[in-house]
């Protein structure tokens, strides 16, 4: 499968606890930090819930 990487661009502060437990499940602990996942219906789904606070590494 197709990898994709996603970056954290903005703070968790202040998010909603389900939010800050996507993050947790996606890997993004801190600030800019890239993570590597499969490109897969789960993973898209997790980004649609964040797209707000994360952005999609080319």
């Amino acid at each position: 499968m197709a990898k994709i990487k996603i970056k954290q661009t903005k703070s968790r502060i202040g998010s909603p606890k389900d939010q800050t437990r996507t993050l947790d499940a996606l890997g993004l602990r801190k600030m800019n930090k890239i993570v590597e996942h499969e490109d897969n219906a789960t993973i898209r789904g997790m980004i649609t819930k964040v797209n707000h606070l994360v952005t999609i590494v080319e």
